[in-house]
């Protein structure tokens, strides 16, 4: 019986991880649960799945959770903070780690999964994109298996099964739904509203996500985490636009040989794959029937005018050091900004190019330095997001 400790329980990734799980009580068990704020979600997910732990990152929701798991009966212990969920995580409490808080704050708890060689499915981008050496580096020395769970990398993942194949590969080609947005000029993107931005077309995410794929940036996080997970250049990393939503990558080889994974676009797929990798398990998800999705794939490449966010994510991944770190900390500000409606959505990639301009990258020798880069990336994209 595989403990699974799902972070981010209550956010789109953990509710389809958690579905994942139920569908195999003979072979899963959801054993630590965490959440950053709401209390009252995760008493609900306690009540449903009965963890041994439970974890809410706000000290002050922990008497509520404490209190309603008394009240309910149950005997889920009741944790607050990062240090405690960083200790359950490397502790005999779980064997796998599903990573999927949002942002930099999923870092330590990642960090100290893959530091206690857990099976970590890495949902959590920022992670690799702010300390992507040093997660790869710690899950190599701790033992851990990192099994990505974004649709993209689990599909390069699953093309790229052992070193042989690695030996073989050419490049890798990321596909990009285009967001909502696809196909619009620039300028008719000034007077975007938020609610249109988090409608995605194909997949159902949180709002951070959806507008990170509103803009690109989503992809372009996605070039940085595969650099570090498959340890490929940023130059031999492709990405094509394919509405569809149905490949989810391309790998290709030296012989002229292209593999790619296809399947519907829900993310109970990749948390499969993770959960029970090398084994296939069911997910819940239907088969593909290609007549049924009107028989065709189409692909385009991104526009760079319109959404320069991606550009901005390759020059980040060229320069290295600190300067990932800085794009994803400017990006987190602006993304919260436009959601708190304080700026348009153009103004989202103006923040991020104006914080990678003002700060040279220094070497990221340390998680010291990249909490530093990290902080005054924060600090400028604050000041030049009040300034629009």
């Amino acid at each position: 019986m595989k403990q699974v400790a799902v972070l981010g329980a209550t956010g789109s990734i953990g509710a389809s991880a958690l579905d994942v799980i139920a569908r195999h009580p003979d072979r899963l068990r959801a054993s630590v649960l965490a959440a950053g704020r709401q209390v009252d979600a995760l008493l609900e997910l306690c009540r449903r799945h009965r963890p041994a732990h439970a974890v809410i990152a706000d000290a002050a929701g922990f008497a509520a959770l404490r209190d309603g798991l008394r009240d309910a009966g149950l005997d889920t212990r009741a944790h607050c903070g990062d240090a405690a969920l960083a200790d359950l995580v490397a502790s005999d409490a779980c064997d796998t780690v599903v990573a999927a808080i949002v942002g930099a704050a999923g870092l330590p708890s990642t960090l100290a999964a893959a530091r206690a060689g857990k099976r970590l499915l890495l949902a959590n981008k920022e992670s690799l994109v702010l300390a992507g050496e040093l997660l790869m580096a710690t899950a190599r020395d701790g033992g851990a298996t990192i099994v990505p769970i974004d649709s993209e990398h689990n599909a390069i993942f699953q093309c790229l099964p052992d070193a042989a194949a690695h030996a073989g590969l050419a490049r890798i080609v990321l596909t990009a739904s285009g967001g909502p947005f696809r196909g619009r000029a620039r300028a008719s993107l000034a007077d975007v509203t938020v609610e249109q931005a988090v409608a995605h077309p194909k997949w159902s995410m949180g709002p951070k996500i959806s507008v990170d794929s509103a803009t690109l940036m989503n992809k372009g996080l996605e070039v940085i985490e595969a650099h570090h997970l498959f340890g490929v250049a940023g130059d031999r990393i492709d990405v094509l636009v394919h509405p569809q939503s149905l490949v989810h990558s391309l790998v290709e080889f030296v012989d002229g040989s292209t593999l790619a994974q296809l399947g519907l676009p829900d993310m109970r797929t990749a948390l499969a794959v993770g959960l029970g990798w090398p084994e296939r398990i069911a997910s819940g998800v239907s088969g593909l029937d290609l007549l049924a999705q009107g028989g065709r794939l189409d692909f385009e490449p991104p526009d760079l005018e319109a959404f320069p966010c991606l550009r901005l994510a390759f020059e980040a991944l060229a320069i290295g050091g600190t300067a990932p770190a800085i794009l994803n900390a400017a990006n987190e500000v602006a993304v919260s900004a436009f959601l708190q409606r304080r700026i348009g959505f153009l103004s989202i990639p103006a923040v991020v190019e104006s914080t990678l301009g003002a700060l040279p990258a220094a070497a990221a020798v340390s998680l010291e330095v990249l909490h530093e880069a990290d902080a005054c990336a924060r600090r400028h994209a604050e000041q030049a997001a009040s300034a629009t």
